[in-house]
């Protein structure tokens, strides 16, 4: 973007000879750029889509990664994925995987241990379910104890600004979901 002021303008062209090559120079700019948010890893849809490493790329290139609001690391293993810290989020960290035709970002909650009545929790989640949306919340085994992880599933052909919407929709419901659950926790202790 350039922003002209004072005396010239972009008409002033015949007066001032410089501007002629800058306006063609951003011209050039604008039709070979591609914004980031945009982006997908297979235009037309049938391509192979999103890899963690192609993810990992766009991501990084978006200014939540490059302003410092989100950290993003590779966690290498038999499941790669990637760690995001969400900064304006109190820390919030999100995990992000391609898995087949799919991208899960996930969060983890707390263990079912936490839960005062885990039968009576699960039925308000059903209940409630819809008031979280483009999320799940599910039961897993994290390093191999029972857990409450929240997730969102997208198409491994999405947008990049697809993603980022689900990064921040599941880190609003994480936040929103802490509070409005915090009562069905055992103490600390």
């Amino acid at each position: 973007l350039v922003v002209l002021g004072g005396p010239m303008n972009v008409e002033d062209q015949s007066a001032r000879p410089h501007l002629r090559t800058e306006l063609a120079a951003i011209e050039r700019a604008m039709r070979e750029a591609r914004d980031p948010a945009e982006s997908n890893p297979s235009d037309d849809g049938k391509g192979p889509g999103w890899t963690l490493p192609t993810i990992r790329h766009a991501l990084a290139q978006t200014s939540a990664v490059r302003d410092g609001g989100i950290a993003l690391e590779t966690i290498e293993g038999a499941e790669p994925s990637l760690h995001l810290v969400l900064h304006e989020h109190g820390d919030l960290s999100l995990f992000v995987a391609a898995v087949g035709e799919q991208i899960i970002v996930e969060a983890y909650l707390w263990p079912v241990a936490m839960v005062s009545d885990p039968a009576l929790f699960n039925l308000h989640v059903l209940r409630t379910q819809k008031l979280l949306p483009l999320s799940t919340i599910a039961v897993q085994a994290v390093a191999g104890v029972p857990s409450y992880i929240m997730f969102g599933a997208l198409d491994a052909h999405s947008r990049l600004a697809s993603l980022m919407f689900e990064i921040e929709t599941l880190a609003e419901n994480v936040l929103g979901a802490t509070e409005a659950f915090a009562g069905y926790l055992l103490p600390a202790g």
